[in-house]
């Protein structure tokens, strides 16, 4: 499934993990696999009091432990940050341990802010905890002045898959970056899919702003600047791409190493990977209908 994200030209993944009966270690788990194929992780676990006071420590203990682990200078293939679910799941102790846990291990938290009306009112609980390497995910309810320090994350395919409103982020003066919430994972598409929904909120705007806050993503994970994309078609600039379907990436290479040749995985198998995840999408289902 991995595979898939540098099939599309992304080679740094910034994610939210949460698996709450499987906490510790599981950080680790994930960038070993990511880092598999040649793809960059920064990672965290979203911590939530939905599992009670005891479920929320285990999460926070799971950030300190990965954030250790990669604590000396590495390559930049793996990061992390201490992850929020999101404020309204969390008490405000929940949150303060997790921002202070953010400023021992000097990153930012990554939590999911105002996506719903069930957060309305987030930034008078965490506003005097925010800083500048905060990553503030969705902000679909946020006032145009809430007063809060971070990248706002848009997620324009989640936000109308869930029915939740438009961010509209250009009311923002925060950075603004582009993500996907996991719902897809070309970046591109993303791209373009915020660009028509920006101009359906207002005709006079250009695909400028939108490629702008598809570039903001680098300045999350700048490392990946480095990477080298080679896509099937010539001109990548906004103007053109806004109008251009189908899109792929042919060639990645992430530090320096293929991931990606002729749009084929190098690393790892694709097909043995699909197949393998269908068979634990069986699994998992058939768990649920218990």
């Amino acid at each position: 499934m991995r595979s898939k994200r540098s099939k599309r030209g992304t080679t740094a993944i910034i994610d939210h993990h949460e698996s709450p009966t499987v906490i510790e270690g599981s950080l680790s788990v994930i960038a070993d696999a990511v880092n598999e194929i040649g793809v960059r992780i920064n990672t965290c676990y979203g911590i939530t009091d939905r599992h009670g006071i005891e479920g929320a420590a285990l999460g926070l203990a799971e950030n300190d432990r990965y954030l250790q682990e990669f604590s000396a200078p590495g390559d930049g293939m793996r990061k992390g940050m201490v992850g929020v679910h999101a404020a309204f799941t969390c008490s405000d102790e929940s949150l303060a341990g997790a921002a202070a846990l953010a400023e021992k291990h000097g990153v930012g938290v990554h939590i999911h802010v105002a996506e719903g009306p069930d957060d309305i009112g987030v930034e008078e609980r965490i506003r005097e905890l925010t800083r500048d390497n905060w990553m503030l995910v969705h902000g679909v309810h946020l006032p145009d002045d809430h007063g809060l320090r971070g990248t706002i994350v848009h997620n324009p395919r989640s936000n109308m898959n869930n029915s939740v409103g438009y961010a509209n982020p250009a009311r923002f003066s925060n950075p603004t970056a582009l993500g996907t919430d996991g719902i897809g994972a070309d970046m591109l598409g993303e791209f373009q899919l915020a660009y028509v929904k920006q101009r359906d909120h207002d005709v006079e705007a250009s695909p400028d702003a939108a490629w702008s806050w598809l570039e903001g993503g680098w300045e999350l994970f700048p490392e990946a600047k480095q990477d080298l994309v080679t896509w099937s078609y010539g001109t990548i600039e906004p103007w053109h791409i806004a109008f251009t379907p189908t899109i792929r990436a042919i060639d990645v290479d992430v530090n320096g190493e293929p991931a990606l040749r002729d749009g084929v995985a190098t690393r790892v198998d694709g097909e043995e990977i699909r197949a393998k995840a269908a068979e634990q999408a069986v699994r998992l289902h058939a768990a649920l209908e218990v």
